[in-house]
């Protein structure tokens, strides 16, 4: 007797499946749906399998070739050879079937990771692949394991059964796209001047990010914008944005106390905004913190204020949740991202944007002044994220 399982979608096509390979005298002696198990089972379609038997009757199987039709199997005729071979007793027939019975029920009740271990055996499914492709650029592009599997996990919650590869793919696309949110650039006071101030560690570009704003809404959206400096720190920073400042022909100033802040508030009170530079520091140094928070509160209640945390994307994600938590502890913030052309992962965009839920409102990718620079698209960022060169 040759004993065979079969799978297909339905119980129908896995017993047209056995047909086919052992022709029409097959006896069908289970049938069991596959339980769908694994990380990404979600995906996987639905799966029936039947154990069916053949009575060999004097004859060796021999499996039927793709090529042979149904009526040549039924005229398929034992050889000449065969035919003195011994045929098997009823009686040892029915313990053939007594011991399939049991084989069948001791699979019924194997433990549940030996099931899982031999559904693995079931190669993985379209979406199976879509998942775990998705998955690996997730992790190649620097986003957090954390923050991978919470999408994934997503994905299995709202996901359907025989769900199409390309709902599929717009489904995930449209939850990451979620997550980073709206965006939105610096916005006008309803009445009178607003102060901007640019925030952030040493090096990751604020005082070049500033020079690319004003430039922009200076030139494009043809607003009165001053620029300050309350970085005394470095002569070369204050230095380089007045230079930016004479080419824009606009007003500058340094200031070295949070009261001359509100005095450039009253000297520029016809102005659109007031862009100011702060020094960097760092994450680690307690007084500089507090002197960025005098800053930063200058002109509270004074005028209408936003701040503006500005950050490199070439940064590690471990010093950037260091840093973003520093600056959390002195003020409300958005984000600006800078280097984006230094770095081939965009990662830290998201792991930052989930892990803090502040607004990522601009992103620069170069040194030129006033190109390089754009305000930021979740969309553009997301097919980034998942592979495409935007």
């Amino acid at each position: 007797m040759i004993i065979k399982k079969f799978q297909g979608k339905t119980e129908n096509e896995a017993v047209e499946a056995a047909k086919k390979e052992m022709g029409g005298s097959i006896v069908i002696m289970n049938v069991r749906d596959l339980k769908k198990k694994g990380f990404f089972s979600f995906f996987r379609r639905s799966q029936v399998e039947v154990t069916v038997a053949l009575e060999e009757e004097g004859k060796k199987y021999t499996p039927v070739k793709k090529e042979e039709n149904r009526e040549t199997i039924q005229a398929r005729r034992p050889l000449p050879g065969e035919q003195g071979e011994k045929r098997e007793s009823s009686a040892v027939l029915e313990e053939k079937l007594d011991n399939l019975h049991a084989l069948l029920e001791q699979q019924i009740q194997k433990p549940e990771e030996e099931k899982q271990e031999e559904e693995s055996e079931v190669p993985p499914s379209e979406f199976e692949r879509l998942m775990k492709l998705l998955y690996n650029k997730l992790l190649d592009n620097e986003v957090d394991e954390k923050y991978a599997n919470q999408i994934i996990d997503e994905m299995e919650k709202s996901a359907k059964p025989n769900m199409p590869f390309e709902y599929a793919l717009t489904n995930v696309y449209q939850k990451m796209v979620l997550k980073f949110g709206k965006s939105e650039g610096i916005t006008p006071a309803e009445n009178g001047t607003k102060v901007v101030f640019f925030i952030g560690p040493t090096g990751v570009g604020k005082t070049t990010t500033i020079a690319k704003l004003a430039s922009h809404y200076i030139v494009d959206e043809k607003k009165k914008v001053a620029m300050i400096t309350s970085d005394t720190y470095r002569i070369a920073a204050a230095e380089q944005l007045r230079i930016y400042a004479s080419i824009l022909e606009v007003p500058f100033r340094v200031v070295y106390s949070p009261e001359e802040i509100v005095q450039c508030l009253r000297m520029f009170a016809g102005f659109d905004y007031i862009f100011v530079d702060t020094s960097g520091h760092s994450y680690q140094n307690e007084e500089q913190k507090q002197n960025m928070e005098q800053i930063v509160h200058a002109v509270d209640g004074e005028a209408e204020t936003e701040v503006y945390l500005v950050l490199s994307a070439t940064t590690k994600y471990k010093d950037l949740l260091k840093i973003v938590e520093t600056y959390s502890e002195i003020t409300n913030y958005k984000l600006i991202f800078t280097k984006l052309d230094e770095t081939g992962a965009l990662g830290n965009l998201m792991n930052v944007k989930l892990y803090t839920d502040k607004m990522i409102s601009y992103i620069t990718c170069g040194q030129n002044v006033p190109d390089d620079f754009r305000e930021f698209n979740p969309q553009d960022a997301v097919r980034q994220l998942l592979g495409e060169k935007v």
